[in-house]
């Protein structure tokens, strides 16, 4: 769809409608521009770690516990 066919089509409508149009492409605008900014950031320091933990304990959930708790108590007399 042109450009000049978009504004044809918009300026048919009443004003209440165009008025939701005119919302809904700021509602894109701003969902766009957000990913877009989203991409672009850098990741700070805690992100990056929390992904790095996440990543490297990823599945040891579904380990067997090797060791009883007992077996990881050092005992001092």
């Amino acid at each position: 769809m042109q450009l000049e066919e978009l504004i044809a089509k918009v300026s048919r409508l009443s004003a209440a409608r165009q008025q939701e149009v005119f919302d809904f492409v700021a509602f894109l605008e701003q969902r766009y521009s957000d990913e877009k900014d989203a991409e672009q950031t850098d990741w700070s320091d805690q992100q990056f770690h929390a992904l790095s933990v996440e990543q490297a304990t990823r599945g040891l959930e579904e380990e067997p516990d090797l060791y009883s708790e007992d077996d990881l108590k050092e005992r001092w007399q």
